[in-house]
């Protein structure tokens, strides 16, 4: 892959009504809670029309039975089923990648890399896996999975699987099925393919994928661990990481940290692009931006049940401090970042769901589009990141606003593309297309005479 100038990456993460708890209540927020194609279609329409380099796409899969206390009040995330909408994205967009979240402990090796591989075949390579393992009570009853695997487990469950994506996506060489010979009646070269044969601590398999290799060779790697497994699974198998940072200083000892240990495992740093989220409120001047925020804050409803990170918060004062709780299983960097903050700031419990929660720990930048400029700049410039996956409080016109006036903003300090330079994901990212494992294995091919 040629060298390219360092280059600002963009991705958004999208929901059905932004991600501010506050979001559905304004009334430039989509209504209905129903699911609708459309209305996704167009925000997707929106990011590639501003040249981003991804949409993103969470899964909340899995409310348990009893986990509907105070529901009529909370804004849940209930949408399309990731894969599915990727699919659907794909033939109304022709240039966005698509990265669509699947849980290792409720699919498997064969069933995942088979339906990844369709996806980049009919999206021309432009899909991206977010590979998560958390395992929420909620959606293991679901599921009906064994919910006691450790934090360690999981994550080495999720390498083992990720390992066996891999090598079944290497089952075929690239060009195995373009050399049919219709004078000999050879339609494929045996040589062309690698059957899996595997028995691990986790997973027997046995098997060859009954689909071509990707064109991207592997569907791009998302991974947003924050933990100390977290960062090591990253540094060895992510190519894009979703981070959290509030301050620069944090932003740029995790990224020191995680580019550290990716050359640990042989891998080049520069493959792996670090991308905090950024929550934003923009306006015309400062106190617009203000305003619109504060709109926001205002219209965050705390009756009810009140969930902070995972930790159920109803019954202790608002307005009081963070009580001392036990780490929680799924989630434990982001806990850490959240205590660490309100120790060191003091907060409340209403600040910090406000401060916190409502973005899940990442920047907001409240201010004129030249303002997240300046903020987007100034951390990529000082090597704090490599880019953000952009956290739109209020969908769809959150993202309007970014793609109208601040990309532009972007593009006019030459930090940002003016258009697509390549077709796949990997190409608008600069990451390069992992070779077939097996390859250096291959016997030379058999010559194959006609048959009278």
């Amino acid at each position: 892959m040629t060298s390219k100038k360092r280059q600002l990456a963009l991705g958004v993460f999208l929901t059905r009504h932004g991600h501010h708890p506050g979001a559905w209540r304004q009334p430039e927020s989509i209504h209905s809670g129903r699911p609708d194609f459309a209305h996704w279609a167009h925000m997707v329409k929106t990011a590639e029309r501003g040249k981003l380099d991804t949409a993103f796409f969470a899964d909340f899969a899995g409310m348990a039975g009893d986990s509907t206390k105070g529901i009529e009040r909370r804004h849940a995330f209930l949408e399309f089923e990731p894969l599915t909408l990727a699919a659907g994205l794909a033939a109304v967009t022709s240039k966005i990648g698509l990265v669509a979240t699947v849980n290792t402990n409720f699919d498997t090796p064969y069933a995942l890399a088979r339906r990844f591989a369709s996806l980049d075949h009919l999206s021309g390579g432009r899909i991206g896996w977010n590979i998560v393992s958390s395992l929420a009570p909620g959606a293991a009853n679901s599921f009906g999975v064994d919910p006691s695997f450790s934090h360690e487990d999981r994550y080495a469950r999720a390498g083992e699987f990720v390992d066996l994506a891999r090598r079944l996506w290497d089952s075929w060489e690239d060009d195995a099925f373009e050399n049919a010979d219709r004078e000999s009646g050879v339609y494929l070269n045996p040589h062309d393919v690698h059957p899996v044969h595997h028995k691990g601590r986790y997973y027997d398999l046995d098997s060859v994928l009954d689909i071509a290799r990707p064109i991207q060779g592997h569907p791009v790697f998302a991974q947003a661990g924050n933990s100390e497994v977290g960062r090591d699974f990253a540094a060895k198998y992510a190519e894009m990481i979703y981070a959290a940072a509030q301050f620069i200083e944090e932003a740029h000892a995790f990224y020191d940290d995680v580019k550290g240990r990716v050359t640990k495992f042989g891998r080049d740093p520069d493959h792996l692009k670090v991308m905090p989220g950024l929550s934003f409120a923009i306006g015309r001047t400062r106190q617009e931006a203000q305003d619109k925020f504060d709109a926001l804050e205002a219209a965050v409803d705390f009756r009810g049940e009140l969930n902070l990170m995972g930790q159920d918060m109803t019954g202790y004062d608002l307005d009081g401090q963070l009580p001392d709780l036990p780490e929680p299983a799924n989630g434990k960097g982001r806990w850490k970042q959240l205590t660490a903050l309100a120790r060191r700031e003091n907060l409340t419990i209403r600040q910090l769901f406000l401060r916190f929660n409502a973005v899940r720990g990442h920047r907001v930048v409240i201010g004129t589009a030249v303002d997240v400029a300046d903020q987007i700049e100034d951390w990529f410039v000082k090597g704090a990141v490599d880019g953000f996956n952009l956290i739109p409080p209020v969908l769809p016109t959150s993202l309007d606003e970014f793609v109208d006036e601040v990309v532009p903003e972007l593009q006019r300090r030459g930090l940002f593309r003016t258009d697509y330079e390549g077709t796949t994901l990997r190409e608008h990212l600069n990451i390069p297309r992992p070779e077939n494992q097996n390859r250096q294995l291959a016997p030379a091919a058999p010559v194959l005479e006609s048959v009278a």
